[in-house]
């Protein structure tokens, strides 16, 4: 790994920790935050390796006892939580954002960028976060959809446009993400 990889991981792991700024809105037992934002920024622009990466040193540092969640909250309690599904699904949603980014890669545009960050970014982290959310909260399935996922569905998607905007920029300007090499063939 190369000092800019380092260096990009940490500055995404930041910029999740800086989108906690931003607020929580508490509408039940999972606030809704922005930090889903860095998230879907992560792997829309370093890629499904740095991406998952950085959001697994955020985790670290959340888990050390830095109070960087939007709740101002940090430590191994957050991960008891009902919110603990969601968080933990941070860094493989950045893995498969970053993962569908790749592949999409050489015909990369806004749809493209928007299917990634929804695939990832809503898909993957609901999928996590809603189970966990029931087992902890004690609650039915239909009941953590309710309180753990429908809330969140008109901000996430906003998020996830955003994200791909972003992520379109940044691969015209400066793409952090290597353009796929072809195979070739030997003769």
């Amino acid at each position: 790994m190369k000092t800019k990889d380092l260096a990009y991981i940490s500055l995404f792991a930041a910029i999740t920790a800086v989108l906690g700024l931003v607020p929580a809105i508490n509408v039940g037992p999972v606030p809704i935050t922005a930090q889903t934002l860095g998230v879907m920024l992560a792997g829309s622009i370093l890629g499904a390796r740095r991406g998952f990466l950085s959001q697994l040193l955020f985790l670290v540092l959340v888990a050390l006892g830095l109070p960087l969640l939007a709740s101002g909250s940090g430590g191994l309690a957050v991960f008891a939580l009902p919110s603990a599904g969601y968080l933990l699904s941070w860094p493989i949603a950045a893995f498969v954002i970053g993962l569908l980014t790749e592949r999409f890669w050489v015909r990369y545009n806004l749809a493209w960028g928007i299917v990634a960050n929804v695939v990832g970014g809503i898909l993957v982290i609901y999928a996590i976060g809603v189970p966990v959310l029931a087992a902890i909260a004690n609650l039915s399935p239909g009941a953590a959809i309710v309180s753990g996922a429908l809330p969140f569905l008109v901000g996430d998607t906003v998020k996830a446009v955003l994200a791909a905007a972003v992520a379109v920029q940044v691969r015209r300007s400066y793409p952090v993400i290597e353009r796929p090499q072809r195979a070739v063939a030997v003769r």
